[in-house]
Formats: C-alpha cells, structure tokens, sequence
C-alpha cells in the first residue's frame, strides 16, 4: 500500500527538513508552488482540490457579508470549497483508499474518513478557548482525554 503525508508548514524549506531526522524517515519531499493569494484558507484549498482561487472559490481567509457590513475570518465549513477534494478523486480511482485531513482550514464535514481541525469555543464571556472539531465526533473526547 502506498502512503503519502502531506505537511503543510509555512517556510519549511529542503534546508531546515535536514535538521528533522524523524520527518526525513518519512521520505523524499517534493516541491509545490507558491499560490495567490498567499494566505492560508486559499492556500490549503488549492492543495486539496488542484485547482486555482477562482475554481474552488477560496479567495481568502474572510469573507465580506454586504448584508451585515461586517467581515468574518476562518470559515471552516468543507462545504464552501468549490471543488472536489484529492482523497474524493482518489476513492473515484480507488473505493478502498482512506485519508486522514489534520488541522486543515474548511475541514469541517468534509469527506476524509478522518478530521481534527482547529475549532475554539467562544463563550458568551468573550474568552476563546482551545478546541478541536473532528470526525468521528467520540475522536474529540478521545484525544482531549490522552
């Protein structure tokens, strides 16, 4: 079976991934190119759709509602990613393949066998607390318990 892990991280470059023996166990790296705009939601979604800003319609980390006059960052629906995810064309190849999507933006209900992304609480005290959305929900439990 073959695997493939993706890491997303800001300014890892072939140079500081020689100082990271564990990650280099895990394989050659490969090289993908820069996005616009380069900000992290339109980013991620051309990573996971192959396709452009202007395709998926992930044109930034906020968004403008007109009716509200008011702009809201990090959306985190899968549903307002306009295009079909990698793992969705890899199962249409595949029925058996499985994916894991770890705290990726607009990860939530999204169709990978398995998320955790970001997702702070915000009580009503205007504090934001930590915390992560997955699927399955009981992975949550799982992993705040461990």
């Amino acid at each position: 079976m073959h695997k493939t892990v993706v890491i997303n991280a800001v300014g890892l470059t072939r140079k500081l991934l020689k100082r990271m023996p564990l990650t280099n166990k895990l394989g050659a790296p490969a090289t993908i190119g820069h996005v616009l705009p380069a900000v992290t939601s339109s980013v991620q979604a051309t990573y996971l759709t192959g396709t452009l800003p202007c395709e998926h319609g992930i044109v930034g980390n906020g968004w403008y509602f007109r009716d509200e006059c008011e702009i809201r960052f990090w959306h985190q629906s899968d549903k307002l990613v306009q295009r079909p995810r990698i793992w969705d064309i890899a199962r249409q190849r595949d029925p058996s393949f499985k994916c894991a999507n770890i705290c990726w933006w607009n990860a939530m209900y999204c169709s990978a066998d398995v998320t955790i992304t970001p997702r702070p609480m915000y009580p009503a005290n205007g504090r934001k607390v930590p915390d992560i959305w997955t699927h399955p929900a009981s992975l949550r439990t799982t992993l705040q318990n461990t």
